[in-house]
């Protein structure tokens, strides 16, 4: 897969904060030798996350991100402050841009505190260092720089640059200790080799899996979504072998086939048609349940549905969706989905959407969450939105395991993870 077909849910997410004016979109700019960010003379020139997505070495395919003054001021500031604050929830390194001459405000300490309660790995850079006199001294009206603890002398700077240290003094303009500022974030950025898969782990080489994959309205023309294309390829990588058929084919498909498949993956919205068609002795699930237990989460999301059978005339149901793609998601998540709730229960709940960035942070109104499978969203952002959910006492649940269970056939789809089903009352 190339840099650019990198999944952005996959990439390492490095955003950047400061308060306005000290230099966050310059540095940026000189951290990838573009110019990717707006940089002017004018307070709060960005008003909204900046998103890039690019390589950046030493570190590899990631997604900057620029975010809007922390102490941008007024009613609209306040707005701006806020989305700066919600991109922590997706953040896995976090720059704190500060102006060297001013040192550390207290903004910045409250973001810092903000870093540490997330367990974010930063680094604060001091930039402006060019503005420093080069004996080590204090130029005039920086003397509060001395209160975060590091005394500015640049000859102390390759001192400041060790992995230890988690402050950096830098120069946007003359481009000081900009190269050790990125050696500094590739190694907050280094991630494990995750251990997980999402399917690989369940097959041995020359396995077989039939992936039920409906071609219809909802599907983008001319390709694959991207978790059926990371399951392909995960199945690959496992040395097994891939069959991928439409719902109406699986039938015939099973029957001349020669050989029984280890296993069969369905998309979630022909779940039930699927069920009927695969013979019991062979295992079956869907995509969305796999990225759940890919990204951490099936066990709170199977406790979850059963939320559903509690939904009584006028509960409220909180429909999100991680992405913008109407075209795919709308017909599932605004119109099917409604429609086999209120078919299952009886009741007729009152729905609210969300997609995207968006997502509520009071949950309290609401009887359950019914979230899509994130595959847009990254692990910490999913996760974030789990804890939020659980932190309120609110069930959630996904697309998938919902669909599973309006089918009666939850506890068949989670065969592959006895761990899982195990103790859960389906």
């Amino acid at each position: 897969m190339g840099m650019n077909q990198t999944p952005a849910a996959e990439r390492l997410h490095i955003a950047f904060f400061g308060k306005r004016n000290s230099g966050k979109s310059s540095i940026i700019n000189a951290v990838t030798g573009q110019n990717l960010a707006i940089v002017s003379d004018v307070l709060g020139t960005t008003t909204d996350p900046v998103y890039k997505t690019m390589e950046l070495l030493p570190v590899g395919p990631v997604m900057l991100i620029d975010t809007p003054g922390i102490d941008d001021d007024g009613e609209l500031g306040a707005l701006r402050v806020r989305k700066s604050y919600q991109v922590l929830n997706k953040t896995d390194v976090a720059i704190l841009v500060v102006d060297g001459q001013k040192g550390l405000a207290a903004e910045d300490e409250k973001l810092i505190q903000r870093f540490q309660e997330k367990k974010i790995p930063y680094l604060v850079a001091f930039n402006k260092s060019d503005l420093l006199s080069k004996d080590g001294g204090v130029p005039v009206g920086a003397e509060n720089v001395l209160l975060t603890g590091i005394k500015p002398d640049l000859h102390l700077m390759e001192k400041s640059t060790r992995p230890e240290n988690r402050y950096i003094w830098v120069s946007a303009k003359e481009k000081t200790n900009i190269w050790e500022l990125k050696e500094q974030i590739a190694a907050l950025g280094v991630k494990e080799e995750n251990p997980k898969r999402i399917v690989a782990d369940l097959l041995e080489p020359s396995d077989l899996v039939i992936l039920v994959i409906p071609i219809d309205k909802a599907a983008p023309k001319g390709r694959l979504i991207l978790p059926q294309q990371q399951t392909i390829r995960d199945i690959l990588d496992a040395d097994a072998v891939s069959v991928v058929v439409k719902e109406n084919e699986l039938k015939n498909t099973l029957s001349v086939l020669g050989k029984k498949p280890k296993l069969v993956i369905t998309d979630s919205q022909v779940f039930g048609k699927v069920s009927a068609d695969t013979p019991s002795d062979i295992m079956l699930t869907s995509f969305s349940i796999l990225f759940a237990r890919y990204k951490g989460n099936l066990d709170t999301l199977v406790r979850g549905v059963s939320a559903l059978d509690q939904i009584r005339d006028g509960d409220r149901i909180l429909i999100a969706e991680g992405c913008t793609h109407h075209r795919q998601c709308d017909d599932i998540g605004t119109v099917k989905l409604p429609r086999w709730i209120e078919n299952y229960t009886g009741a007729k709940p009152e729905y609210v959407f969300t997609s995207g960035t968006e997502f509520p942070e009071d949950l309290t109104p609401y009887r359950m969450i019914i979230h899509c499978g994130g595959c847009m969203l990254n692990e910490r952002e999913m996760k974030y939105r789990i804890v939020c959910a659980q932190e309120q006492g609110i069930p959630i649940t996904n697309y998938g395991t919902l669909i599973a269970h309006l089918n009666g056939i939850l506890k068949r789809s989670l065969a592959p993870f006895p761990q899982i089903a195990q103790g859960l009352a389906l």
